[in-house]
C-alpha cells in the first residue's frame, strides 16, 4: 500500500504510529532528527510523510521546507503545538495536514488514507485530481477530460506553469497568496510577487483553452483558488 516515513523523536509516540500504520499494511521507515529526516526521504522516497515539529538538531519546519523545494511528497505534520500560528505557518509552507498531540492512532490513519486518496497512486504513478483536471507529478504532465466518455487533453504547460498547478491542487478551495505560491516554485528567486500574476494569466488561457475557463480564479487583495470545474 506504499511506504510511511515517521519523523518523531519520541520513541514511545513513534512505536504506537508505526504500530499502527503497519497494522493499516503500510511500510514503515523512521528518524528522528532533522538530518535523519532529510537523508531517509530522499533514499527512501516515502509516499507520505508524518512530521513532527519538534525535532533535535532543529525543527520540522526545516524538514518541511527542505522537502517542498524538491519535492511534492503529502505530508501531514504531527506536534503538540495546538496554535494557529504554527498551523498556518506548517500549511503555508506546503503541509497537508496537521495533527495534534494527544492524538487517536486510529484518526491519524484516517488522515493518511485521506491525504493519499487525494494524491492517488499510494505506489507507482502519483497523480492529484481537481474536478476532471489530472495532474501527473512524476511526469510532470497536466490534462483535462471534458467528459467521461472524451479523450484526455494535455496542457501544454511550462515547468513554473505545472509547479503552480501542481502545488494550488495539492489544496483545491485554499486561498494562496502571490509570496506563498512564489515560495514553492521558486524558493530561491528574488523576483517580485507580482511576477506571479503573469504565470497565473498564462495558466488561466491554457485552462480556458480547454474547457476549464473558471477553475483558478482571484481572491481579491491575496492572490489565487483553484476551484473543481464540476
Amino acid at each position: 500500500m506504499g511506504r510511511i516515513l515517521i519523523v518523531e523523536d519520541e520513541d514511545e509516540i513513534a512505536d504506537l504510529l508505526a504500530a499502527y500504520v503497519e497494522k493499516a499494511g503500510f511500510e514503515v521507515g523512521r528518524a528522528s532528527n532533522v538530518a535523519d529526516a532529510i537523508r531517509d526521504h530522499a533514499r527512501l522516497r516515502p509516499d507520505l510523510v508524518l512530521l513532527d515539529i519538534g525535532l533535535p538538531g532543529g525543527d520540522g519546519l526545516e524538514v518541511l521546507t527542505s522537502i517542498r523545494r524538491r519535492f511534492d511528497t503529502p505530508i501531514i505534520m504531527v506536534t503538540a503545538h495546538d496554535d494557529e500560528v504554527s498551523k498556518l505557518g506548517s500549511l503555508r509552507i506546503g503541509a497537508d495536514d496537521y495533527v495534534v498531540k494527544p492524538f487517536n492512532p486510529s484518526e491519524v490513519i484516517e488522515r493518511i488514507r485521506a491525504v493519499l486518496r487525494r494524491v492517488q497512486g499510494v505506489v507507482g504513478r502519483r497523480t492529484l485530481s481537481v474536478g476532471r483536471l489530472m495532474i501527473e507529478l512524476d511526469a510532470c504532465i497536466a490534462f483535462y477530460r471534458p467528459d467521461e466518455d472524451d479523450r484526455e487533453v494535455r496542457l501544454p504547460l511550462t515547468p513554473t506553469e505545472f509547479k503552480i498547478l501542481a502545488h494550488m491542487a495539492r489544496q483545491p478551495r485554499r486561498a494562496f497568496s502571490r509570496a506563498e505560491l512564489l515560495e514553492a516554485v521558486a524558493p530561491e528567486s528574488e523576483a517580485y510577487d507580482r511576477v506571479i500574476d503573469s504565470h497565473l494569466s498564462k495558466l488561466r488561457q491554457k485552462l480556458s483553452a480547454v474547457g476549464c475557463a473558471d477553475m483558478i480564479e482571484p481572491v481579491r487583495g491575496l492572490g489565487y483558488r483553484l476551484w473543481s470545474a464540476q
